[in-house]
């Protein structure tokens, strides 16, 4: 296999590192043919397994057949005529999870030139990538295009790091077998137990394009095949020529470029500054600028750590990362609420705008919103907010249900009124939805827009898909006050008897030092339905605005922050902040 099949000749003597790519490139080949084989001749007809991937064959569609467990094309010939059916074919297995047959790889090695010619002319694949690394069994996939060469066709650069050998006793991968690691660790962190680990698990719904921090990990360590510079930024202009031969667009090789270029700072910050002291986190905050990049940047770190060795992310490691996280979040959100956005905003955040006239349209519907929502928010999540918000004079309340992964975002825009807030929450609660996430702001007309994070355990969404126009309508009708939310909650709470709840016992903490025209609220409560309209409704009794919300649950509890000020816009005085907290904790034991 190696010194007839390959065409590859020895290496030279002495030269340690290739002697060790031809052994794991001889050594990956024999694994593969010898599971091929073994798998075709040792499966018993009527075994359980055999059953199995019979019904898998319900997977197969126009292009591909799924028989006995493996994937076939349907036409042995199109590939021929269509290169590009390869990627739609490993964008398949990413879904799936199926491999491939012995005869559709052999069908892909005769044709493969032609792939490659494709690829390397400037076909547009970014969309074909894209799925295959969104898609939950992209490590398959990308195993799968590495073994038939379909990989090295689409990125010639990663032949750079193909069985590459990094000389030392830490690192446990080659670094291309580290690279597909590092993406297959954050698609297992929606299935961890580790309370530590899901924290980093709480990121991932939360970014925008996770496919751009999938690439970034694609790309990351190509620049340790190159000589010269430290391999990250070498690897930042070896990913460059990919990114512009796929097409990816401009904007989002900014995502790309900043993550691989700065994938080792937070390892570096957490290893060798002081995490204590506010210089380290205020410098680090400069760096990564927005809470977007710094989700991101968390999770590239995590992922890169955990896939050098299994033994490498320590919960100690995990602390301090986790530390580093919060503490630069902190400092970037920090008085966001208070500074206002004026009336010439970043040009980068209307940009999107076509014309000079929208340009000063969504300047109008920004000015005054917190600075907290530029940061929080890309400019495409900027710009269909704005354009949400253009019918509004008409409809009174606009509504728009996505979405999300396996999660859905609610977007709702409507002028302000006493109880809106909790009133949507309890329009939510009322189809059965958990809030998971939750933000409000206001600008200075009046305007209110709400963005809600939702998870349907129930799964009435998914099965229903005519739910998500009667919840979009619903929501409306409750942010015009033409039902009573309080109401709809009740028949839900009816409906279901409560499950039995962890004791967590509820702590409240007011804080009127932090911000400078609001006073901030910290709750922590065991969680359960209507929670969040009980907290809020509390607030407006007392007549008070919220003017930022913000929402966490973690498991059972609960943990919510509300920034609030007086009937007149002032903060609370410090007897109206402890009978607050008093009723407050009422409302978490549920005896309010």
């Amino acid at each position: 296999i190696w010194r007839q099949g390959s065409g590859r000749s020895f290496p030279q003597t002495g030269d340690t590192s290739a002697w060790m790519r031809d052994y794991f490139r001889t050594a990956r080949a024999v694994e593969h043919y010898s599971s091929r084989t073994i798998d075709v001749l040792a499966s018993p007809r009527n075994s359980l397994f055999t059953f199995f991937r019979d019904r898998m064959s319900r997977l197969s569609n126009n292009e591909f057949a799924v028989a006995q467990g493996r994937l076939f094309l349907r036409n042995s010939q199109a590939l021929t005529s269509d290169p590009d059916l390869a990627f739609r074919l490993f964008a398949f297995v990413a879904r799936h999870g199926v491999p491939l047959a012995v005869e559709t790889e052999k069908r892909i090695a005769q044709v493969l030139p032609r792939i490659r010619e494709s690829a390397v002319g400037g076909a547009e694949l970014w969309p074909a990538i894209r799925e295959i690394l969104s898609q939950p069994y992209s490590y398959q996939a990308l195993t799968a295009m590495r073994e038939t060469g379909v990989l090295f066709a689409a990125f010639p650069e990663f032949e750079l790091i193909d069985c590459l050998v990094v000389r030392d006793f830490y690192h446990r991968y080659t670094v291309d077998e580290h690279t597909f690691l590092t993406i297959q660790a954050l698609k297992d962190l929606e299935k961890t137990s580790d309370p530590l680990t899901a924290r980093f698990a709480s990121l991932l719904p939360e970014i925008d394009k996770p496919e751009l921090l999938y690439f970034a990990l694609l790309f990351h360590d190509v620049g340790k095949g190159a000589e010269g510079t430290r391999h990250s930024e070498s690897s930042e202009l070896i990913s460059e020529q990919a990114m512009a031969r796929i097409k990816i667009p401009e904007e989002d090789r900014n995502v790309v470029r900043f993550l691989i270029r700065r994938h080792l700072v937070m390892s570096d910050v957490i290893s060798g500054r002081d995490l204590n002291d506010p210089e380290t986190i205020e410098q680090f905050r400069e760096l990564v600028g927005t809470s977007e990049r710094l989700k991101k940047l968390t999770l590239m770190t995590f992922a890169d750590t955990r896939s050098v060795n299994p033994t490498a992310m320590t919960t100690w490691r995990k602390e301090l990362l986790w530390q580093l996280y919060i503490s630069t979040h902190n400092r970037i959100t920090r008085d966001a609420e208070d500074r206002r956005i004026g009336v010439t905003p970043s040009r980068d955040y209307l940009a999107k705008a076509a014309t000079p006239e929208e340009r000063e349209q969504m300047a109008d519907f920004l000015k005054g919103f917190p600075q907290r929502y530029l940061i929080t928010h890309t400019p495409d999540q900027v710009y269909s907010h704005f354009q949400l918000s253009v019918p509004l004079k008409e409809k009174r309340a606009v509504a728009d249900v996505s979405r999300r992964g396996s999660l859905y975002e609610v977007v709702v825009l409507t002028l302000d009124r006493p109880f809106l807030f909790a009133s949507l929450c309890a329009g939510l609660s009322s189809f059965g939805l958990n809030i998971e996430k939750a933000e409000a702001f206001a600008n200075a007309h009046g305007l209110v827009l709400d963005t809600f994070v939702v998870s349907d355990p129930l799964r009435s969404l998914d099965l229903n898909p005519n739910e998500i126009g009667r919840l979009s309508q619903t929501l409306r009708k409750v942010a015009r006050a033409e039902v009573d939310a309080a109401e709809l909650l009740q028949r839900r709470r009816r409906s279901f008897r409560p499950s039995r709840r962890p004791h967590i016992p509820p702590k409240i903490a007011f804080d009127n030092q932090t911000s400078s025209r609001a006073t901030i609220f910290h709750i922590s409560s065991a969680d359960r339905t209507g929670l969040l309209f009980d907290l809020a409704s509390k607030f407006s009794q007392h007549e008070c605005d919220i003017e930022v919300v913000l929402i966490d649950t973690r498991g059972n509890k609960a943990i919510d922050v509300f920034y609030v000020v007086g009937p007149e816009g002032e903060k609370l005085d410090e007897d109206g902040c402890q009978k607050l907290q008093e009723e407050l904790v009422s409302v978490c034991r549920g005896s309010e």
